[in-house]
């Protein structure tokens, strides 16, 4: 069974915590698939992830592109795991995987100021639990370390 991780962005938004959780995921040497619920989220995540730090950025690719089987880290809309990922990170309140046992971990991301995203979370949650899989919960403190709180 999957380690289900459920983050809760308060503090820095999505764009500010899937960089670092991507690059844990690469030292780990897992590859990566990030499911969006839109083009808009999908082209800006494909931009930010080559230019997120002056020093660094993280190879990958979308499925629309040619090779994405190939890519470290996918970039997709689609429930697909075309790239053999190990962990599958859900953004903008994407659908939990009809495949969940096919990862070795699965977060999900949701915005902590969106009424609409805590709902989609909490159903998550409700469906994890109700399913017998295990799930924590995590929060930000005042210095941007996350603790585990459930």
């Amino acid at each position: 069974m999957p380690d289900i991780l459920f983050y809760h962005l308060q503090r820095q938004p999505l764009e500010a915590v899937l960089p670092t959780l991507l690059q844990k995921t690469r030292e780990r040497g897992w590859r990566a698939v990030v499911q969006a619920t839109s083009d808009e989220r999908l082209t800006a995540l494909d931009d930010h992830l080559w230019t997120f730090a002056d020093d660094s950025f993280l190879a990958h690719g979308t499925d629309r592109e040619p090779h994405g089987a190939e890519q470290p880290i996918l970039l997709t809309l689609s429930a697909d795991n075309p790239n053999g990922a190990a962990i599958r990170f859900l953004v903008e309140g994407a659908d939990l995987p009809a495949d969940m046992d096919a990862y070795e971990r699965i977060v999900i991301l949701f915005d902590g100021e969106d009424d609409r995203a805590l709902a989609m979370a909490r159903d998550q949650w409700r469906t994890v639990k109700e399913s017998g899989r295990e799930a924590t919960y995590w929060q930000q403190d005042e210095r941007g370390r996350w603790e585990r709180k459930a």
